[in-house]
């Protein structure tokens, strides 16, 4: 056999790989690089290459029926107790502002008291002191917010009256206060009573 020219590695020592079955990588672009490898390795050792994970992150639960039920009564003795202090309150208040009221009226009790004293020894005294524990109560309800109203010749207002009789032809203008049978006692808007007058008034109309 001749030899060849080039002493053996011709074309046929170049295609033996290709005749033998073997599979020669181009460029690098049949195998798989370092990054791909472990990526694929991880996933056979997991046993889920190619799928998400089962495991969900951890959310925070809310709260339980039992748990809302518990809320709501504590909730409602807290409002309960808050009632009942609130009307403990209120009638400590009130018993509070009655003794200061009731106290505010002790001088004229007391005035009274000596008035009855000296009735005995000057009767003409009684009128006088009378009269004067008189002026001393209208001054203390004065006090409290509650002036006397006894005004005539005004013209009669709902608000301030209350007509028991109407007297006409007095010569007055219709609706005048003639006279106070009762004095009223408060202002506008906090009144004990309202004045119990009569009136001038046209019967024939």
């Amino acid at each position: 056999m001749a030899d060849h020219p080039h002493g053996g590695t011709g074309p046929q020592a170049d295609t033996e790989p290709e005749a033998a079955g073997e599979h020669v990588p181009r460029h690098g672009l049949d195998a798989p690089g370092p990054v791909a490898m472990e990526a694929e390795e991880a996933a056979v050792h997991d046993g889920h290459a190619g799928e998400p994970s089962a495991e969900a992150p951890d959310v925070e639960a809310g709260p339980t029926v039992a748990e809302l039920e518990g809320r709501l009564r504590r909730a409602l003795a807290d409002l309960d107790n808050m009632r009942k202090r609130y009307e403990r309150q209120l009638s400590a208040e009130r018993e509070q502002e009655r003794a200061r009221t009731a106290a505010v009226f002790l001088p004229v009790i007391d005035n009274l008291d000596l008035a009855l004293t000296h009735a005995d020894s000057d009767p003409a005294a009684v009128v006088d002191g009378v009269r004067a524990v008189r002026d001393q109560a209208v001054n203390t309800l004065s006090t409290l917010g509650f002036p006397r109203r006894e005004d005539t010749g005004v013209p009669f207002d709902p608000v301030w009256h209350e007509a028991v009789s109407v007297v006409p032809n007095t010569g007055e203008p219709d609706g005048t206060v003639l006279q106070v049978v009762r004095p009223g006692y408060g202002e506008v808007d906090r009144q004990l009573r309202p004045a119990t007058v009569v009136v001038a008034g046209n019967t024939q109309r």
